[in-house]
């Protein structure tokens, strides 16, 4: 399938004459030889070239379009080349591209109060911008740092297994995962890890602190995802993060919540936090914001609430030469305005509800299937066995980007803009595979493999 259309450009649309043609004279496995040669190999081959993209598609070199349901990793909050974010962006530019943090922007100040009421932060809490999430989580743990009590006592950070905060040294302190952690110890200390959802591990954790109160606690924050995106799409159970906020408060801890994946639409509401089932209504002490923030322009944010998280880092005590930049603030509010104007919660809310009840069907109708998770547009489809790459790569050759975010489960995180119709071409995929996944060269263990009796089955937790 080729589709050589030109890209669709911010001017192109003012103005039809002016247009940037897709490359015909290259083909994507040029492009990945010159990417070889050209770029540092901590990503490995790029699963292709990709060269433009419009609403919810994309299109690469050699001319194929594939439906995006991976969205830059949900970052591309209002699809591709959206023409209000793609004109927020040139108008800014043209007007002002960027100034030290010695001053500040109309779009800058904006943006942060729109973030304090969208988050739902109360009076006396503070926004301070970043570029990225990792670096928003560094901020984080910074603050977390400067919460040791009058007497220096509190130096111990909590974070959970399965947790993915960033890979700079700091974020990855409080990452998990050995194999990104090992090459590059030692880290940044202090950080301990108890297993996710395992209140009695957490409680524990506070414990060898004994009966002393807050002013002899040694737990300075406690780190946290309520939608463990690259730990396989695993929401916290229900009644987690209320535990946590009592602990928390009990010993003069920071209650922290990265809502770098989840914030901004995501499930369906401003944050995670805000979803019943995930938030309850707690309020934390810091909130780290990225991805969709921007729609595909970079920046993060940090969202302290009250007083006493946003009055821990003096000045001089943190920075950034881009954190705030007027055209990425400018970015952050064409996109906050979309899905205000477009009421994209309530679709998240019924498109991801459809994908969800959809593949929900799938697990009793064949074998490859066996449940699905998540919320709003943040979904893992959990399959049988560790096959999740090769039907990512099946799925990519029949036009449709996802995502093996762990062996055995497929994330889906599109665009908040997709509708149930642009994206039931692949459900209807995901049906005829998991109907004969053999077929396609997907093998499933036998009984004969399995060491044990039977399949683990997954039900959605909401």
């Amino acid at each position: 399938m080729s589709d050589q259309r030109p890209i669709p450009t911010a001017a192109g649309r003012a103005a039809s004459d002016e247009r940037i043609e897709t490359p015909a004279t290259h083909e994507v496995a040029t492009w990945q030889h010159r990417y070889g040669d050209a770029l540092l190999g901590v990503f490995g081959t790029p699963k292709t070239v990709l060269v433009r993209g419009e609403g919810v598609y994309v299109w690469d070199a050699d001319g194929t379009r594939y439906l995006d349901l991976l969205a830059g990793i949900a970052v591309n909050a209002l699809g591709h080349a959206h023409p209000t974010l793609t004109g927020a962006i040139g108008a800014q530019l043209a007007t002002l591209g960027h100034v030290s943090n010695f001053f500040a922007t109309p779009t800058q100040v904006a943006l942060a109060e729109r973030l304090l009421t969208r988050t739902g932060a109360p009076e006396g809490s503070r926004v301070f911008f970043t570029n990225s999430g990792t670096e928003a989580n560094e901020a984080a743990f910074k603050i977390a740092r400067r919460n040791r009590g009058e007497d220096g006592r509190r130096t111990r950070i909590i974070a959970l297994e399965g947790s993915f905060h960033g890979r700079t040294m700091g974020a990855l302190a409080l990452t998990s995962k050995a194999a990104y952690r090992e090459p590059f110890e030692p880290l940044p200390g202090g950080v301990e890890f108890v297993p996710a959802g395992d209140l009695a591990a957490l409680e524990a954790a506070f414990a060898a602190d004994g009966e002393g109160g807050p002013d002899a606690s040694t737990v300075a924050a406690v780190f946290l995802e309520l939608v463990q995106g690259e730990g396989g799409v695993l929401p916290l159970p229900e009644g987690y993060l209320a535990r946590a906020r009592e602990l928390t408060s009990a010993h003069g801890a920071l209650l922290i919540v990265d809502e770098v994946q989840t914030g901004m639409g995501r499930t369906g509401h401003w944050l995670a936090l805000q979803d019943p089932a995930l938030g309850g209504g707690v309020v934390p002490d810091v909130v780290t914001l990225a991805k969709g923030l921007g729609g595909g322009f970079p920046i993060g944010a940090v969202v302290t609430y009250g007083e006493r998280g946003s009055h821990l880092l003096s000045p001089g005590q943190h920075g950034t030469t881009f954190g705030g930049n007027p055209v990425a603030a400018a970015a952050a509010l064409a996109t906050i305005g979309v899905i205000e104007r477009d009421d994209l919660l309530a679709s998240v809310t019924a498109v991801g509800e459809h994908i969800r009840s959809q593949v929900r069907g799938m697990a009793g109708e064949g074998p490859l299937v066996t449940g699905v998770r998540g919320a709003g547009l943040l979904i893992g489809v959990q399959l049988a066995a560790d096959v999740a790459a090769q039907v990512t790569d099946l799925a990519q050759r029949d036009g449709f980007i996802v995502n093996a975010v762990s062996p055995s489960v497929v994330r889906l995180a599109p665009p908040l803009v997709i509708t149930r119709e642009q994206v039931q071409p692949f459900l209807d995929w995901l049906r005829d595979l998991n109907a004969d996944p053999a077929s396609r060269g997907v093998r499933l263990p036998t009984a004969d493999d399995l060491p044990t009796d039977d399949l683990p089955t997954y039900e959605e937790p909401r």
